[in-house]
């Protein structure tokens, strides 16, 4: 019986070192990460939302890692705007009084001086959080929306397994050089910390399988990414169906910022309420020709950045889809639905003040233009869960009502 009890208390002592020698294994990789990923800053601000915000010299952010960009020269402004030369006083001096009273946390302690980009640091709990240190940063595989129109033998690994759950509308069948919207910015509830729900713009290109280009846009709640509940703004490329290739914001070599008054991942402030004040932010991604690169511009002053050209295959020349609209992240741990919202959590059919909303949705045409899309559907996987319907008028032109409460009693 002794003997017994001692193998017992040899195992477990074993096992406990196990676990110790992959914790610190794990520790000593999240450092590497991370020593990586924040550069020398100039400036270092602190948010009041717990966030710190590094002020990196412009040539020194994580972009200029990739092999690739070695020698790339930054292009500080895009040669064209959709509908013309660009034309940087113009775009200063446009804008709308709801977009003028959003801002990011981080503004209110202070702003990145000039050949500076605001990065958001990586904090050691925000890289074990990820299922590893590789995977930081990165969507899981399986998290992009197949409208009906595409057969399901086109896209073998893509299906409703994957637990995100979407309500977009979307044009396809043309060449598009860019996409705009302007969506109303919300704080929808997350039931599981590895869920997460957000809205934005997907810049699509190539078939619905390994091969896969994508743009993404827009804002997100993700606790498993962020450590923490707020509504932030948000990028995400790949290029081969988010497998090896891309990430969120500035968490790998990519994207190009430019911009110094705006930190991607950062918190957006403020968000709309129900039956109350309503606040939206606008996002447009297009490409400058001349160039081959993908341009965004978040609001109408603030062009961020852009993404290469080498970066794509598909996307290298123009893309063959669009969407606009909602994603989550059901992980059903119980066997049912989660209660994580999508948008303001409230069907469509609620409309202004209840409902989530994208509207003035455009497409940049091969002329270089900003029009109204053609044939737009609609797709949802479970619209008991999350719906979405489209409309138009003279004020909204294109637009469209999305999101739902998730689990609810026609959705168990």
């Amino acid at each position: 019986m002794r003997i017994w009890f001692i193998r017992v208390i040899l195992f477990a002592v074993f096992f406990l070192d196990l676990i110790s020698l992959h914790c610190a294994r794990q520790k000593l990789q999240a450092h590497k990460h991370l020593k990586r990923l924040n550069k020398p800053p100039i400036k270092t601000i602190e948010s009041p939302d717990g966030d710190i915000i590094d002020c990196v010299h412009i040539s020194h952010q994580p972009a200029f890692d990739h092999p690739f960009l070695k020698d790339h020269k930054i292009q500080m402004r895009p040669n064209y705007h959709p509908e013309g030369l660009y034309d940087e006083n113009k775009m200063n001096t446009e804008s709308k009084e709801k977009e003028n009273t959003i801002h990011q946390l981080w503004h209110v302690n202070g702003m990145c001086p000039e050949d500076t980009i605001p990065i958001r640091r990586t904090k050691e709990d925000d890289v074990l959080r990820a299922s590893s240190v590789k995977r930081y940063g990165r969507k899981k595989h399986k998290s992009l929306a197949v409208p009906r129109s595409i057969p399901s033998s086109a896209d073998p690994d893509i299906d409703n397994e994957s637990g995100h759950q979407h309500a977009i509308a979307y044009v396809e069948g043309d060449e598009y050089y860019g996409a705009k919207a302007t969506m109303n910015v919300w704080e929808p509830k997350i039931q599981q910390s590895d869920e997460f729900s957000l809205s934005q713009i997907w810049i699509l290109g190539g078939s619905f399988g390994q091969d896969l280009n994508s743009i993404e846009a827009g804002w997100q709640v993700s606790p498993d990414l962020y450590g923490d509940n707020n509504t932030r703004l948000f990028t995400y490329w790949t290029s081969d169906a988010y497998q090896a290739t891309g990430c969120y914001n500035l968490l790998c070599s990519g994207f190009i910022q430019v911009n110094s008054n705006i930190a991607m991942g950062a918190s957006i402030s403020p968000v709309s309420a129900f039956r109350n004040s309503q606040y939206d932010i606008s996002i447009l991604v297009w490409k400058d020709k001349k160039e081959g690169h993908w341009w965004m511009q978040f609001g109408n002053g603030y062009v961020l950045g852009y993404w290469p050209s080498f970066l794509f295959s598909y996307l290298a020349d123009s893309a063959s889809m669009i969407e606009w609209g909602g994603e989550v992240v059901n992980s059903e741990p119980d066997g049912q639905h989660t209660s994580t919202q999508m948008g303001s959590g409230r069907f469509p059919e609620e409309g202004f003040g209840k409902a989530s909303y994208f509207r003035n949705i455009q497409v940049v045409d091969k002329e270089n233009g900003l029009k109204s899309p053609k044939d737009l559907g609609t797709f949802t996987e479970k619209s008991n869960c999350y719906d979405v319907q489209t409309g138009s008028n003279s004020d909204w032109g294109h637009y469209f009502y999305y999101g739902g409460p998730g689990k609810n009693p026609n959705c168990p």
